[in-house]
């Protein structure tokens, strides 16, 4: 074995500590002797039931216009089809992936080839000397993030208007520039009124926090 597919093979293990078979996330999750499963099962059928009072139905005009914004510097998945393609052809494509998608919306399951990815490990740091140095890059298939694109705006019409305020993250018109300004306004601001010379700040950092979220 070349030491090539040796970290290959080792990389592989080292990203799929996380994974856990659907099955088992959902046993753990409906389980009545889990109190977390139970709540979490229970909270999951009072957002599928506000869902089915308003179902998420996807318009021919819906696909032509996220096709149209696709960006073409986005790299392939494993099923190859290029973002090129969809962008330049999404007039013609748009009728064919309104069908598909909807037809996958009404019974709730996915095409196994929209939920597959290529990994790639992108070093950290110029000479990554562990397997925690290098970070899993997913290519995922172009379609699979219009349909998701679709989806999220369909979840956020249904979100109420009073969020909170201080969440940056996962919001339009709000990023990471937004929760620095806030943050240094407050300081700036604590310092200023002469209440105190030093400001307190407790910084949490999660470690492969998106990793070890279970899809359902």
């Amino acid at each position: 074995m070349s030491m090539d597919e040796s970290l290959a093979n080792k990389l592989n293990t080292f990203f799929g500590r996380f994974k856990v078979t659907s099955s088992s996330a959902k046993a753990n999750r409906a389980s009545p002797n889990n109190a977390d499963g139970a709540i979490g099962a229970a909270n999951g059928a009072c957002a599928e039931s506000a869902i089915e009072q308003r179902p998420l139905i996807i318009m021919e005009s819906d696909m032509r216009r996220v096709f149209k914004r696709v960006n073409t510097r986005k790299a392939a998945g494993p099923d190859c089809i290029c973002s090129r393609v969809l962008k330049a052809c999404g007039d013609q494509l748009a009728l064919v992936f309104t069908n598909i998608f909807n037809l996958s919306l009404t019974p709730g399951i996915v095409p196994s080839i929209f939920k597959r990815s290529t990994i790639v490990p992108v070093p950290k740091k110029p000479r990554p000397s562990g397997l925690n140095d290098y970070c899993p890059v997913a290519f995922t298939s172009v379609v699979m993030k219009c349909l998701e694109k679709l989806i999220r705006d369909f979840i956020t019409s249904l979100l109420p208007a009073s969020m909170d305020p201080l969440q940056f993250a996962y919001r339009h018109n709000r990023s990471t520039d937004d929760a620095i300004a806030h943050l240094l306004h407050t300081t700036l601001t604590h310092l200023d009124n002469g209440r105190s010379n030093y400001v307190k700040i407790l910084l949490v950092k999660y470690s492969s926090a998106f990793n070890t979220i279970i899809p359902f």
